[in-house]
């Protein structure tokens, strides 16, 4: 008989970036299936609405991925003391608009060592104890934008690309285990995140036209997105399933439409559709 609660598959998960968004909307929908939550954030402070809401279910972990050393510590700790995670949700990350060149490449370079090679690292940490009990799962919440990339925003589409070449090269390493792996491609949601996006000042002497208009763009779709219980009732019905793939999610046109244009058209189409979406033409 199949699983109707998560908590049927999985007893306890770990999620990173549960505050806001996302994270908080993941959290929030495994919690209220009676799962065990392990939630993280680079201040305890901000976790505290969910601790006070599920106690006893919910256990705040201060974690930054700016730090991979620490990062790893804290997971392995957690993990010790929920006697091993069935579920790890690698979810936190953040947004750079900035022009490539005109920008110091420190701020590129940071977020690959934050969004890409850090959670690879607990990537790492965690498919070692999943495989050793032989169940669970592993999420890697990637994004459309490793489709889609988008203008002005590199090491995020860098990032989110390599998790999904993660994501599909772990599939084919657990197949035949007990493990599942889940490659989770949100598109534009309603969760403040171009609010928490870093603009850093550009190098360049007169700002680009083309600049202002894509981030008034990628404003306006953030915006009008779907709301972030949208994608957490996605990823339940995921995990329901029970079994490894790619999962994408969102508004119907970027989740569905999109990639079946891409699909069966040309990459030449994809480019004059993105640079239209962003007003860039």
């Amino acid at each position: 008989m199949a699983a109707t609660r998560v908590s049927a598959l999985h007893r306890t998960a770990f999620v990173t970036g549960a505050s806001t968004g996302l994270g908080r909307a993941f959290a929030e929908m495994l919690l209220a299936d009676g799962v065990r939550v392990w939630g993280t954030a680079r201040d305890a402070a901000r976790l505290a609405p969910l601790a006070a809401g599920h106690a006893g279910n919910f256990t705040a972990v201060v974690l930054d991925l700016r730090d991979g050393a620490q990062a790893e510590a804290g997971f392995r700790a957690a993990d010790r003391a929920a006697g091993g995670f069935d579920l790890v949700i690698n979810n936190a990350g953040y947004g750079v608009f900035a022009e490539f060149a005109a920008t110091d490449f420190s701020e590129w370079a940071e977020q690959l060592e934050v969004m890409l090679v850090n959670t690879a690292r607990l990537s790492h940490a965690a498919l070692g104890g999943l495989l050793a009990r032989n169940r669970g799962a592993l999420v890697n919440i990637s994004s459309l934008a490793a489709e889609f990339p988008l203008p002005f925003q590199t090491a995020y589409n860098i990032a989110k690309a390599g998790l999904s070449a993660l994501n599909e090269s772990l599939m084919m390493e657990v197949s035949g285990t007990g493990v599942v792996i889940l490659d989770v491609r949100p598109g534009d949601y309603r969760t403040d995140f171009e609010g928490s996006v870093r603009r850093p000042p550009s190098g360049a002497t007169v700002p680009s036209p083309r600049l202002a208009r894509a981030w008034a763009a990628f404003v306006a779709m953030m915006e009008s997105g779907p709301a972030p219980a949208h994608a957490a009732a996605a990823l339940r019905r995921a995990l329901l399933r029970n079994r490894s793939g790619t999962v994408r999610i969102g508004r119907f046109f970027q989740a569905v439409v999109a990639p079946f244009m891409v699909r069966f058209g040309s990459l030449a189409l994809k480019r004059r559709i993105q640079a239209a979406y962003f007003n860039l033409t």
